[in-house]
């Protein structure tokens, strides 16, 4: 089976490298799903959004990332994201809770922020926003 070098990385940590079957992330412009051989583009990660990453072998990689960019080149794809949680990582009553702060803060820029990522992180755990 035909496989693509996948790359995510977030500012403070590499979260994940390697071989994988499919990629599929949320972009400003719509879901995106890269398979090998996919044409080069660059996009934008949509706010909130979360990364799935199909491993040649094992289990499917599931990741909360926080703004960034996604690049699809011949040699693979790149995952530049601000902040990037692994599903299997993620606090969910932690999330809850920084969910519920969000929502009683109003239509304050940062509290909406805020809210993005909970509900993300939530969503990436498998878990109702």
């Amino acid at each position: 089976m035909a496989t693509l070098q996948v790359e995510l990385v977030a500012v403070e940590r590499m979260i994940w490298s390697g071989e994988a079957t499919m990629v599929i992330a949320r972009t400003t412009e719509g879901e995106l799903g890269v398979l090998p051989g996919h044409a080069p583009l660059l996009g934008e990660l949509a706010p909130g959004g979360v990364v799935r990453i199909r491993p040649e072998s094992g289990e499917e990689l599931v990741v909360a990332a926080h703004g960034g960019f996604l690049s699809v080149t011949e040699r693979g794809v790149s995952i530049l994201a601000e902040t990037a949680e692994i599903a299997s990582e993620i606090d969910v009553e932690r999330a809850r809770d920084a969910l519920r702060r969000a929502e009683q803060a109003g239509d304050d820029p940062e509290a909406l922020a805020a809210g993005r990522r909970a509900q993300s992180r939530l969503r990436a755990a498998g878990q109702d926003a």
